[in-house]
């Protein structure tokens, strides 16, 4: 799976492997969005990616607004050049979560908000959550009884 999270500027990307563990990867940082588009078509063969994971923006009431259809229009663009199934995931507050659980102070996120790290790092947990709806960690591994 590649996680995906959208921006104008710099796509967050993250790979989720069959074990159900998503890595954040470089984001595809490139000037335009044919650039970013062309990174994303190489991790997808790199990593016989089969499936898209997109953070959608709900708006905090749980409505659709600008940037949802934001994202639409670019999901439509992953489905006509790839050919792969794309699910949406809720992503409300995913970029916030990602500084706290890596502790940036507001000036390192800063620094790192432009080389996109920020934004992979939002992926992964937009992949993770998708993950962990898809498979319960507990039903993925068989026990045996004594």
């Amino acid at each position: 799976w590649l996680g995906i999270d959208y921006g104008e500027k710099r796509i967050g990307l993250a790979w989720g492997d069959e074990l159900g563990v998503a890595t954040p990867l470089k984001a595809a940082t490139g000037a335009t969005l044919e650039e970013r588009m062309d990174s994303i078509g190489k991790l997808i063969q790199e990593r016989s990616v089969t499936e898209l994971v997109v953070g959608y923006p709900y708006n905090m009431d749980g409505t659709v607004g600008f940037k949802a259809r934001e994202v639409d229009a670019f999901i439509g663009k992953l489905e006509k050049q790839f050919q792969l199934p794309v699910h949406r995931i809720d992503e409300r507050l995913s970029s916030h979560a990602a500084q706290q659980s890596l502790g940036w102070s507001a000036r390192r996120e800063r620094e790192l908000r432009k080389t996109g790290v920020l934004d992979s790092a939002a992926a992964a947990l937009i992949l993770q959550d998708w993950l962990e709806q898809q498979v319960p960690l507990v039903d993925a591994f068989e026990f045996e009884e004594d």
